[in-house]
């Protein structure tokens, strides 16, 4: 009898030979057949499936997201080798949903063996553990958008690059093989290039192109703005290249590295660390693994936590990590140091704004350097007000985040919300509640911080960290009353001007009624019309 139970219960689970379960009899699900279900999802077939979270969840935006990603790595590459950028993006229609994207720089070049993970592999890339501003932070952008024109059109990627005018040109076609998110070489040859050295990548993908201020045309006219040391070629779908001279050949400061703030660092993180240092004391560890700790500073750390300094890191247990955690969080330290970002600076920011937008009235800060979660940032702010702007409807609001414009969820940013917080009407402009100002005024905010902490994988929105919005009002504000100030001075002069213009009219009838009362003869009113008059427009100068 317990034989045959145990023949039961095997025929209920119906457990194979080979070890692996097949589904029961009953239809049921067990514990066995839903094990041999499990399997380790790439993180390429993660996101073929779930592209808008990159920013590929419609064909117009798929367009704007592909080249941006392919600008953002050219403009990386050229300033990280010093190089002034000069970048050709070009947009060819195919058929009515489909079209050929291609960006081209004339940057350092990509090594050969590099091309197929950088264009073929999702998270790879050199930026994700770097503490220094760039563009790109993930090693995501650009194998995605491969991914996509793989994914609508079955194309492959197509890449030339050169290191050097005496270097081959490496021309590859690459796919994604996105069950073990690797790479697939099409085709791998050295061709006949006309250019020097820099890379070149076409991309064929399912896209709509259309115009207004989700649209390439205005990525590329932001772009400029905010990197005037950049020039840009731009041809858009059948129509004329326009070209986005660079205002200035400075190159932006270089963004130097630097090791993570201690106020930044979790509890899990803080005990990863402490396991993998090659340093043999806490103090050792605590002065070369982060940024502003001094011998002086690790010790005290050390005391609070009642810990040993020369304690060995690899030995300290969770209940240690957590007392010095709480007492790095307890210790007064320094800012970390802001030589790891590069603002553009309110000079460029002027002078960028002028060349590209046509106003009465411009002005533009740098906030100092500010901190959140141990990340240093600046923001900046510029303002063009009145000339030719459009006065109708609410202002025109640039977003940027290292340099790179945000065009997408706007609703959805902090630097939006900041605009919206912002008093406006203080400054003489007519503002709805819970809405933009209105007026002729185009205001352009940047982040740049070493993480611009966005709100998705697609990079289009900055989180509300209350340190962030508290930097962006107060730039926001200082541009604002200078803003106000010029619209009360123009509003003054122009009421001047109409209040003399009043009275010139009235010039003739006092002559004439002087003229009455005095008796002198014509010649002498005439005299005095014309002397009051010049006291007129002298009172105007």
């Amino acid at each position: 009898m317990a034989k045959q139970m145990i023949a039961d219960q095997m025929d209920l689970l119906s457990v194979p030979t080979n070890g692996q379960a097949k589904t029961p009899r009953n239809g049921k699900a067990t514990a066995q057949s839903m094990a041999a279900k499990q399997r380790e999802i790439s993180v390429s077939e993660f996101f073929s499936r779930n592209r808008h979270l990159l920013g590929f969840d419609n064909p117009r935006r798929a367009l704007l997201t592909g080249v941006k990603e392919a600008v953002d790595n050219s403009l990386d590459a050229c300033e990280e080798a010093g190089i002034l950028p000069e970048i050709e993006v070009a947009l060819e229609q195919l058929a009515d949903d489909r079209y050929l994207m291609r960006v081209g720089d004339n940057g350092p070049g990509i090594v050969k063996g590099q091309i197929p993970n950088i264009f073929g592999k999702l998270l790879y890339g050199s930026k994700f553990h770097r503490l220094r501003m760039s563009r790109g932070q993930q090693g995501i952008g650009i194998s995605a958008a491969s991914m996509y024109g793989q994914l609508t059109t079955g194309k492959a990627t197509r890449i030339i690059s050169r290191t050097g005018p005496r270097r081959a040109a490496h021309y590859y076609e690459i796919q994604i093989d996105t069950t073990r998110n690797k790479p697939q070489i099409v085709r791998d040859d050295e061709v006949e290039w006309e250019h020097g050295k820099g890379t070149q990548v076409e991309i064929e993908m399912e896209a709509r192109y259309q115009r207004g201020r989700q649209s390439v045309d205005e990525y590329v006219r932001q772009t400029a703005v905010a990197n005037p040391h950049l020039t840009l070629r731009y041809t858009p779908p059948g129509g004329k290249t326009v070209v986005y001279e660079r205002s200035t050949k400075e190159m932006p400061p270089e963004a130097q590295e630097i090791k993570p703030h201690p106020y930044g660092v979790e509890l899990g993180v803080l005990m990863k660390m402490l396991q993998g240092t090659p340093h043999r004391t806490l103090q050792g560890f605590m002065t070369t693994e982060f940024s502003r700790v001094s011998v002086r500073v690790a010790k005290e750390i050390c005391e609070k936590a009642d810990l040993r300094p020369n304690s060995r890191p690899k030995s300290i247990a969770r209940e240690e990590s957590d007392r010095l955690f709480k007492a790095i969080n307890a210790t007064k330290l320094m800012r970390p140091p802001t030589d790891c970002i590069a603002p553009i600076g309110e000079a460029l920011l002027l002078q960028s704004l002028e060349q590209n937008v046509d106003a009465e009235f411009y002005t533009s800060t740098t906030r100092p350097p500010a901190v959140y979660r141990g990340n240093p940032f600046q923001i900046e702010v510029a303002i063009a007000y009145g000339g030719a702007i459009d006065t109708e409807g609410s202002i025109a609001l640039m977003r940027f985040a290292n340099r790179v414009p945000l065009l997408y969820q706007p609703s959805a940013c902090a630097i939006t919300k900041s605009l919206i917080d912002t008093d406006w009407r203080n400054y003489k402009l007519s503002q709805s509640a819970n809405a933009l100002p209105s007026g002729p005024l185009v205001v352009m905010v940047h982040m740049a911080s070493v993480w611009v902490p966005f709100t998705s994988e697609s990079k289009d929105a900055v989180a509300h960290y209350d340190e962030i919005t508290k930097e962006i009002r107060l730039a926001l504000q200082e541009c604002g009353r200078r803003v106000g100030e010029h619209i009360g001075r123009a509003r003054r002069e122009a009421e001047a001007v109409r209040k003399k213009d009043y009275i010139a009219q009235y010039i003739g009838h006092i002559a004439g009624a002087l003229h009455e009362i005095t008796g002198d003869s014509d010649r002498k009113t005439r005299e005095l019309a014309n002397n009051l008059k010049g006291m007129l427009e002298r009172s105007r100068s």
